[in-house]
């Protein structure tokens, strides 16, 4: 491996991003149980619910401000390390990430002063109104980077003349074949974290024996909501898995390091993918898996690396370790959220201090797995970077790498001195927990809308 210009650009497009995308994660999660909870609060007048809207609404602003500063970076560097991606792919992409601006982050940008500072000031149908509408907002944001992302995976909808890319039908550029399923999945992904943060954080009141009546409540929605989300997640999962087989079958290969095409596969449940001989070592299998999740079929005839020349493989270690990290998490979180709800119907749900610690364990496993799933997504389809069309190495600017490393490491300190403040700032609230006294001008809203008696 080369460390090269085109090398280190990847590497830091990809720390940034991947540093980026832990905060649109949470927060896409966190807006839809902001909005149950708001709904909650104006319809019954429990101020419990207000409580607990006010304590997570702060955590949703402290991942949106960090989110909104770890993406601007984003943008300068499709110019400036990958400024000929740019040119061949501006027609198309352009529209896309310009969409996401002016519906997206406008939308959130206008309604969330309104969510943090309309309490006594906005009437309540409007402060419910700005919740919606930044939970609809960042739903909005994951739409318009993933139909972007997708056609990079699947293009469709164009024509290409001279190296550059003219969008020929809108409708295919947007919807193109793997947009559904990725759209589903994050979004999926997005709810999964925002609920095992939420128990977790739960759970951690409950053990420290604070905050009790809250955190029960919250830790019940969120293991209600995470057993109906991990099942559901596996499905949609299993759905990606089969469309990424059709459309990117090299990709599935690295995923599964199985190095011929094979009939009747078998999974690799651990092993060591050897590339120089194109064999894994220390493999343990289970017989007719891959065949049976693949094709559905425990004989299916799974393609293997062989399908593609060497030159033309991902890296097949980072896509079949990152597949399995995610994989694992993804389990975990099902038996987590289902034991859970065992607990709950024989009552037990809130005195099991070993069920408290795997919640806690649980709350950074979802961005775990966020980053292990764009692993496979992303290195899965090198060498491409708009696949079967457009090379990563082709895309890249010519620069010196002493300059890309020189910003690489600039970037590095600067998001973990981010990162380090967005914890502490996290921990703080946390630890402080919902306020015990609700302020008047906050508490006096639900009085004039939905509630039938006082």
């Amino acid at each position: 491996m080369e460390w090269d210009a085109t090398l280190l650009s990847r590497i830091q497009f990809g720390f940034t991003l991947g540093f980026h995308i832990l905060f649109p994660t949470l927060t896409i999660g966190l807006s839809g149980f902001l909005v149950i909870l708001h709904g909650a609060w104006l319809y019954t007048a429990r101020e419990e619910y207000l409580r607990l809207y006010r304590f997570w609404l702060k955590i949703f602003a402290l991942g949106f401000g960090t989110g909104v500063v770890s993406g601007i970076v984003l943008s300068f560097e499709f110019g400036m390390n990958f400024a000929r991606f740019s040119q061949a792919t501006g027609n198309v992409l352009g529209p896309l990430l310009g969409y996401e601006v002016l519906m997206a982050f406008f939308l959130e940008a206008s309604f969330l002063p309104i969510m943090l500072f309309g309490w006594g000031r906005v009437g309540p149908r409007l402060h419910f109104l700005a919740t919606v509408m930044v939970a609809l907002g960042t739903f909005l944001s994951a739409f318009w980077i993933l139909a972007a992302n997708s056609w990079m995976h699947t293009p469709a909808g164009f024509e290409l003349r001279d190296g550059v890319f003219y969008v020929r039908d809108w409708w295919s550029v947007v919807f193109n074949p793997s947009f559904p399923y990725r759209l589903a999945h994050m979004l999926m992904a997005s709810l999964l974290t925002a609920a095992f943060v939420i128990a977790g954080v739960s759970a951690w009141h409950l053990r420290r024996g604070v905050h009790a009546a809250l955190a029960r409540r919250a830790l019940a929605v969120s293991i209600l909501s995470a057993a109906v989300f991990a099942p559901a997640q596996i499905l949609i999962g299993d759905l990606h898995g089969l469309q990424v087989a059709r459309d990117q079958p090299v990709k599935v290969a690295a995923m599964e390091a199985l190095w011929e095409t094979t009939e009747a596969a078998p999974f690799v449940l651990v092993g060591w993918p050897d590339e120089a001989r194109e064999a894994n070592r220390f493999a343990v299998e289970i017989p007719y898996a891959a065949s049976l999740i693949l094709t559905h079929s425990p004989t299916g005839r799974v393609p293997g690396l062989d399908q593609a020349q060497a030159a033309d493989r991902p890296h097949v270690p980072t896509v079949f370790f990152s597949f399995r990290v995610m994989l694992a998490i993804g389990f975990y979180f099902l038996f987590v959220a289902w034991t859970g709800l065992v607990l709950w119907w024989r009552g037990r749900l809130y005195d099991r201090a070993w069920f408290q610690r795997l919640c806690i364990a649980a709350i950074p496993l979802g961005f775990v797995a966020v980053i292990a799933g764009w692993l496979v997504v992303e290195v899965g389809r090198q060498p491409w970077v708009v696949h079967g069309m457009l090379r990563t190495a082709d895309a890249a600017s010519a620069l010196e790498p002493s300059a890309v490393a020189g910003s690489l490491t600039l970037f590095v300190l600067a998001y973990l001195v981010l990162l380090g403040a967005f914890l502490a700032f996290a921990f703080r609230l946390a630890s402080q927990g919902p306020e015990t006294a609700v302020p008047p001008q906050a508490r006096r809203l639900p009085r004039t809308v939905w509630r039938a008696t006082p």
